[in-house]
C-alpha cells in the first residue's frame, strides 16, 4: 500500500506545489525506463544490474488486446512471465520458461496437492496457446509449483505479485533462447520503432542482452487500475561479490561510462520517467553510504524531492541493512559513472548528512525493508521482475 501512496504523493506534489525556474511543468508518461543495481550481500552474495522498460500503454508495449483481456479476466492470475533465466524454477535448466502465477489462498489452504496441481494446470492451459502464438514460442507444460513464502517479497518490501507469498506457479518450457535472440524477438513484437530508435536505456538493455551472463524477462501484470496491465521488459546480469565492498561504480555493471535518457521524452519535462536506483542489502546494521558522486537533491521532512528540476541523489535510508538511493536526472539528459559512484562504510565513518532536509535518516535503530517506496515509480519494473530471476 505504501508503494502506491508514494506514487500518488509524488505526482500530486510535483504537479501542484513545486515552483520551477522555467516554463515546463512536470509530466508523467506511461513509458518508463529504469536502471538498477542491487548489491546483495545478504541473500545471494552477488550484484545484479537491471534495465527495465515498462509501460501500461498497449501502444508502447504491444501485447495483443485479446491476450491481455484474457489474462485480466482469468480469475486469480496475477502475472504471466517469459524468461530465459537459468533455473527459472527448481528442476528446470537450459530452458525458456513461461510462468503463470496464480494467487489463490483458498486453493492452497485446501492442502490437497492433487487438487492444487489439477486446478492450476487447467487455468494455465487456458492461456498458454495464446501466449505461444503472441510471442512466437512453443512452450509445453512442465509442472506446478507452490510458493509457501516470499523471501524477497519480505526483504524488499514488495507485494510479490510475480513470485512470493502463497502463490502457485504453472510452468511451461520451450527450447532455450539466448538473451540476444529473446530480446530481439520480444522487442520487435512489443516495442514500436519510436521507442527503439530513441536510444536511452533501451540501447543499454540491447548491449546487456549480448552478454553471456544476461537474462531477459518479460512480464504482464494485471492491475486494478482502469483494467490496465503493467508490461515490463527487463534485462539483467549477475556478478559475484568477491571481497569487501567499498567503492561502487554502478555503470561498470552495465559496461558503460555514461547513462543517457531516451529522446522519447524530449517533447516535455518527464523527471520521473528515467530513474537510476542503487540498493544495498547487507547483514550489517551499521552499513552506510559514506560518500557519493553527484549532488543531493533538496527534500522535505518526508524525504520527497521539493524541486524535480535538480539532478542528484535521494537516499532513504542511507544507513542500515537495506539502503536505497534514487538518482534523479532533473533537467539533464545523462549521468556519468562518477556522478553515480558511492562509497560504502559504517555509520561511524559518515562525515556529512545525505539529505538537505531536516532529517538525516541516521537515527534509525531497527531494520527498514521498505526500500522500494522512496520514489515509488521506479520499483514497478525492477523489484517485481527480480523476484523471478533469483537462483534457487
Amino acid at each position: 500500500m505504501r508503494f502506491y501512496v508514494a506514487i500518488l504523493l509524488i505526482f500530486i506534489f510535483a504537479m501542484s506545489t513545486i515552483t520551477y525556474a522555467h516554463a515546463q511543468h512536470p509530466q508523467l508518461a506511461t513509458y518508463r525506463e529504469t536502471a538498477q543495481v542491487l548489491v546483495d550481500e545478504k541473500i545471494q552474495n552477488q550484484t545484479t544490474a537491471f534495465i527495465t522498460l515498462s509501460s501500461t500503454s498497449p501502444l508502447e508495449m504491444r501485447v495483443p488486446t485479446d491476450l491481455d483481456e484474457k489474462i485480466d479476466d482469468t480469475t486469480n492470475v496475477t502475472a504471466v512471465a517469459i524468461t530465459n533465466a537459468d533455473q527459472c524454477v527448481e528442476g528446470v535448466s537450459d530452458q525458456t520458461c513461461v510462468i503463470i502465477t496464480i494467487n489463490s489462498p483458498s486453493l492452497i489452504e485446501s492442502y490437497n496437492i492433487t487438487k492444487i496441481q489439477t486446478t492450476a494446470h487447467a487455468i494455465g492451459d487456458t492461456l498458454i496457446n495464446d501466449i505461444n502464438k503472441a510471442f512466437l514460442i512453443d512452450a509445453s507444460f512442465w509442472s506446478v509449483y507452490v510458493q509457501p513464502k516470499g523471501e524477497y517479497s519480505s526483504v524488499l518490501g514488495t507485494s510479490g505479485a510475480l513470485q512470493g507469498n502463497r502463490t502457485i506457479e504453472v510452468v511451461y518450457v520451450a527450447p532455450q533462447l539466448k538473451s540476444s535472440y529473446l530480446f530481439d524477438q520480444l522487442t520487435s513484437l512489443l516495442i514500436p520503432t519510436q521507442i527503439r530508435g530513441a536510444g536511452g536505456f533501451y540501447d543499454v538493455a540491447k548491449v546487456m542482452a549480448n552478454s553471456a551472463n544476461s537474462t531477459v524477462t518479460f512480464a504482464i501484470t494485471p492491475t486494478t487500475s482502469n483494467n490496465q496491465s503493467l508490461y515490463q521488459l527487463q534485462v539483467s546480469a549477475h556478478t559475484p561479490i568477491k571481497g569487501k565492498i567499498t567503492t561502487i561504480r554502478p555503470l561498470d555493471f552495465f559496461g558503460i561510462s555514461q547513462l543517457n535518457r531516451s529522446s522519447y521524452f524530449s517533447g516535455g519535462f518527464f523527471p520521473l520517467n528515467s530513474l537510476f536506483e542503487i540498493s544495498i542489502l547487507s547483514n550489517n546494521y551499521t552499513t552506510a553510504i559514506t560518500n557519493h558522486g553527484g549532488n543531493i537533491v533538496p527534500t522535505n521532512s518526508q524525504g520527497i524531492p521539493t524541486d524535480l528540476t535538480k539532478s542528484g541523489w535521494v537516499f532513504d535510508p542511507g544507513t542500515g541493512p537495506a539502503i536505497t538511493g534514487i538518482y534523479l536526472f532533473g533537467t539533464t539528459t545523462n549521468v556519468t559513472n562518477d556522478d553515480l559512484a558511492v562509497t560504502v562504510g559504517t555509520i561511524s565513518q559518515v562525515t556529512q548528512p545525505l539529505t538537505n532536509s531536516s532529517t538525516t535518516g541516521f537515527s534509525r535503530t531497527s531494520p527498514d525493508y521498505s526500500t522500494y517506496i522512496v520514489i515509488g515509480i521506479v520499483v514497478a519494473g525492477g523489484a517485481a521482475v527480480y523476484l523471478y530471476m533469483k537462483r534457487r
